[in-house]
């Protein structure tokens, strides 16, 4: 059954309590307060009440003046900076899993004759992260041509229901996987002018991705990495000059290994950080998705506050006035 949580519509099971919401939403023991159907709830009830479809609930806290630290994206407010894919997992529901450890409001799919349910008796992955629930990204990934990206892109829009937002990548070879940069800056026009709003892939060279920004992209993604690779940010000066050259959200896509990567982009002042295989590839893909979540948060506070100077040698912590020797 479909309920309003603080405006947008979520998907739950029958008897679920307003506590198993609360708990769904990562809220349990935090100072809250909750209006159902537009009276107030108090704390104590909200292990015996029931919600029912159609029901409203608003749930408030008190924040400090100026706490809002949400980016932009095609005109849409985003809490999360961490961006997932759906590819790689070992079923759907540690797909599932992992997606909601990750805390993302964004998951990317790529378009396929076979990915989302087609054959019969196969789960349908938009019942695992439902557009109810997530925004959901179509990309373009194993496109090597213009002509295959801008079909895939027109597909994603008619399967999703004139769903504007694409991840474009047009790439260069099977071996690298690194983009086509002169094929992904023609597509890019052409997608632009037909009414997308386009991510786009691209490598992490300042000139191409200003030039991508200038066509009229709403989010740049230059690479840390090749794709799926793991080996973190290579160059992390190209994604600074990138990142203070840009008007537009510049968010780090395909490199990533592990949360300190994550943490890194992030402290570069990027706006987020788009990846899948250093989550579905490790060990335990729904406790990596965790340490991701934490690892952006912990960047992003590090940026905000802005690191002490470097500084070639020594720098007592501790006052010398005043010793006894």
């Amino acid at each position: 059954m479909k309920i309003s949580v603080n405006g947008d519509a979520r998907e739950y099971g029958e008897n679920v309590t307003v506590a198993d919401i609360v708990e769904d939403l990562d809220l349990t023991g935090k100072r809250i307060a909750i209006e159902l159907n537009k009276e107030i709830l108090p704390f104590d009830q909200y292990a015996d009440q029931k919600v029912s479809a159609n029901d409203n609930l608003e749930i408030v806290q008190a924040i400090g003046g100026g706490q809002d630290d949400s980016f932009t994206l095609a005109g849409k407010k985003y809490s999360s900076r961490l961006l997932v894919g759906t590819g790689k997992y070992k079923d759907m529901k540690e797909t599932q899993l992992a997606i909601e450890a990750s805390g993302a409001e964004i998951v990317t799919v790529a378009i396929r004759r076979t990915n989302i349910g087609q054959t019969p008796g196969e789960p349908n992955l938009l019942d695992v992260i439902s557009p109810d629930k997530y925004t959901i990204l179509p990309n373009t990934a194993g496109c090597y041509t213009v002509e295959d990206a801008l079909r895939t892109c027109r597909l994603g829009r008619e399967l999703l229901g004139g769903h504007k937002l694409v991840k474009l990548e047009v790439l260069a070879d099977q071996k690298t996987l690194f983009p086509d940069v002169a094929e992904t800056l023609i597509a890019a026009e052409v997608l632009v002018k037909d009414g997308f709003d386009v991510m786009v892939y691209t490598n992490d060279d300042p000139i191409a991705a200003k030039r991508l920004e200038d066509i009229g992209c709403v989010a740049v993604m230059p690479l840390a990495a090749p794709i799926g690779s793991g080996l973190g940010i290579r160059n992390p000066y190209n994604i600074l000059t990138i990142v203070e050259n840009a008007k537009v959200p510049i968010l780090v896509d395909a490199g990533v290994g592990t949360a300190s990567d994550a943490a890194l982009a992030m402290e570069l002042g990027c706006a987020g950080v788009l990846m899948n295989t250093a989550i579905a590839a490790a060990k335990d893909p729904v406790l990596m998705a965790s340490a991701m979540k934490k690892g952006i948060q912990a960047g992003r506070e590090a940026y905000l506050a802005g690191r002490m100077p470097k500084k070639r040698f020594a720098s007592a912590s501790s006052p010398v006035d005043g010793l006894f020797f």
